[in-house]
């Protein structure tokens, strides 16, 4: 690569580790000539998430969709020209032509950031696994093939993605209806006797737990309908998939450990954690 490449890379490598360490160390146990990607992927997506919720952002939700559209057509524009002078885009671009990536996707993973522009009330599931396809599945079907699984695998990849993305929604209740969105479905709230109201108290109602519980099946479920796919990954990619994956399922224990109180306790996993994450990942 030339001078100005590498710093494109260099430059996605430091926002993954600033913004997302979790996951960043997830992408150290990757093969050396496939992180470079990784971090463009993450360098693009995290740049939408920061229009949407960065403290940056531009005030009004059309405002935010307006700047959407700009970075959509920032990568349309590089990839018509193979290069971009944006760099993050122009790292994404060489990563698409080195490893052959559908970047297609990301007008999937966009229409689900535009949803965020503006406050989020989900009605169903299969609205919600519509979001979290665009939100979390697109980008695992990218992942899919730079990351050498079979093309009837990718799919799964999709499956995965949700997953982490469910478990996140789990997890982040509490600041979700900060932010004016409610990713739990409305017919399940229903069904449940969950009110809106009771997303904000100070300890989860026995009717959200339960409501919670199912979440906790059906982000379980996913894991489950995905690990045909990682066990389909080289061997050399194994152990990192199955870390980020060991991150999101402690975080679901920790959640059933609570009694599904994710209001008034903290479910997320401490950085002392990490190591034996890891090493549950590489002997599996």
């Amino acid at each position: 690569m030339d001078r100005a490449l590498d710093q494109s890379y260099e430059t996605c490598r430091r926002m993954h580790r600033r913004h997302d360490p979790t996951y960043y160390w997830a992408t150290r146990r990757l093969p050396r000539d496939i992180r470079p990607a990784t971090h463009a992927l993450y360098g693009y997506v995290r740049t939408a998430d920061e229009i949407v919720d960065g403290p940056g952002r531009p005030a009004s939700a059309d405002a935010r969709r307006a700047a959407l559209d700009a970075w959509e057509r920032e990568l349309h524009d590089g990839l018509a020209r193979g290069r971009s002078p944006h760099p993050v885009v122009g790292a994404l671009v060489d990563a698409g032509r080195r490893h052959r990536l559908p970047l297609g996707e990301l007008r999937t993973y966009m229409r689900s950031m535009r949803i965020d522009c503006a406050p989020v009330r989900i009605a169903t599931w299969e609205e919600l696994e519509a979001y979290m396809d665009g939100s979390a599945g697109s980008v695992g079907r990218i992942m899919a093939p730079l990351l050498g699984v079979p093309a009837r695998h990718h799919v799964g990849y999709g499956r995965l993605g949700q997953a982490f993305q469910l478990a996140n929604f789990i997890r982040d209740v509490r600041e979700d209806t900060s932010l004016d969105r409610v990713y739990l479905p409305a017919e399940d709230r229903a069904a449940f006797g969950v009110a809106e109201a009771d997303l904000a108290r100070e300890r989860a109602s026995p009717e959200l737990r339960a409501l919670l519980a199912l979440e906790v099946r059906r982000a379980r479920g996913l894991f489950a309908e995905a690990e045909p796919a990682i066990a389909a990954a080289p061997a050399s990619v194994r152990s990192g998939i199955r870390f980020a994956v060991g991150v999101y399922a402690r975080v679901l224990d920790r959640v059933e450990r609570t009694d599904f109180d994710v209001l008034g306790r903290g479910t997320g996993v401490r950085p002392w954690q990490l190591p034996g994450v890891a090493i549950r990942a590489v002997r599996r």
